[in-house]
């Protein structure tokens, strides 16, 4: 009883600090606020929380599914003629932010693992994700990705819209609505879940990496799944930003505070590279030089995909390539690295 009554106080502060981040426009508010509500409520009232082990691994499998739900079949026809030349940019990136980590630990007192993952352009949770599977400090990875993101979706924008803007730009809030109804083909998001644990031991961040590679299967396969409601993937969110937020220590915030300034660093060299690679990209394709650099930008797929409809660059190419560069880091990168710090080759 008395660890229900934790749970539910802990869900319903998480709550309360969605709604804050969500109210005050911040990015990724259903994340980054339960997270920050939570960690504020353990360290500065001394508070317990808590939180089903089994409903964190559920929520990391909605994600892994929700992602998977953008691939179709129109997807790769869109960006087919990109596809080559914009994976050996990802690639590119991906070494130069393995480059900079590496440097960065042989300086400051971290594990190579931690810093690695703390730089890579990858999706918040997704990186947590890979952060507990391959057991570095995820509560440190979490903190420096977010300062990652917090530069990309700030900086990015501000000079992609100050060098790109157009006096008719494309309308920012035409979103479309997605019409949820009961169908039997949800059934196949249990199958997914299904596999998902059957594989956990095996696959690295399979909570995550095993929905979203057979959804998006499925979806390019031309078997259309039905769009997840709205509410569970705030759901899914809240409970990843309650078990980062429980599970980080003052220590971790110490260190963070000690070393944010150099991953601030390391942001702005991911985004200045991110550009340089994004200006080959327009050079050597067809696309505009807005939607090359907004294509490469490290992350914060929502927001790139907003300034690209505010300066006229094309939002479906930008979206779609982004989804591509995610879905390499989550499926490549993470078995890689593994490999690599088994070897101890990095």
């Amino acid at each position: 009883m008395k660890s229900f009554v934790i749970i539910m106080k802990t869900y319903s502060v998480a709550l309360i600090g969605g709604f804050l981040f969500f109210y005050f426009h911040l990015p990724v508010p259903w994340l980054l606020g339960p997270l920050t509500a939570v960690l504020a409520f353990r360290i500065f009232l001394k508070q317990e929380t808590n939180y089903p082990l089994f409903l964190k691994n559920l929520s990391f499998i909605i994600l892994g599914s929700y992602f998977g739900l953008s691939f179709t079949r129109e997807t790769f026809v869109l960006i087919g003629p990109y596809l080559l030349p914009f994976l050996f940019l990802t690639l590119v990136l991906i070494f130069v932010c393995i480059c900079n980590a590496l440097l960065v630990s042989r300086w400051i007192e971290m594990d190579k693992k931690t810093s690695v993952l703390s730089t890579i352009p990858g999706g918040l949770s997704e990186m947590a994700a890979v952060s507990e599977s391959l057991r570095a400090n995820t509560s440190m990875v979490t903190i420096f990705q977010t300062i990652r993101l917090l530069a990309v979706v700030i900086i990015v924008p501000f000079f992609v819209v100050l060098l790109f803007s157009t006096p008719n730009p494309l309308p920012v809030d035409s979103i479309e609505q997605n019409v949820y109804s009961f169908s039997l083909h949800y059934v196949w998001f249990v199958v997914v879940a299904l596999f998902a644990w059957i594989l956990r031991k095996i696959i690295v961040a399979a909570f995550v990496i095993v929905p979203l590679f057979i959804v998006a299967l499925l979806q390019v396969g031309g078997f259309i799944l039905p769009a997840l409601p709205d509410i569970v993937i705030l759901f899914a969110q809240m409970t990843i930003g309650i078990s980062i937020g429980s599970m980080m220590k003052p220590s971790d915030l110490k260190v963070a505070g000690k070393y944010s300034i150099v991953f601030f660093l390391i942001a702005l060299v991911t985004i200045f590279v991110s550009f340089l690679l994004g200006f080959v990209f327009s050079q050597i394709t067809d696309i505009s030089m807005a939607t090359g650099l907004l294509s490469v930008a490290p992350g914060g797929l929502v927001e790139m995909v907003l300034t690209a409809k505010a300066v006229g660059a094309d939002p479906a190419i930008v979206s779609s390539l982004q989804f591509v560069r995610l879905l390499i880091i989550l499926i490549f990168v993470p078995p890689l690295l593994k490999w690599a710090f088994h070897k101890k080759t990095l």
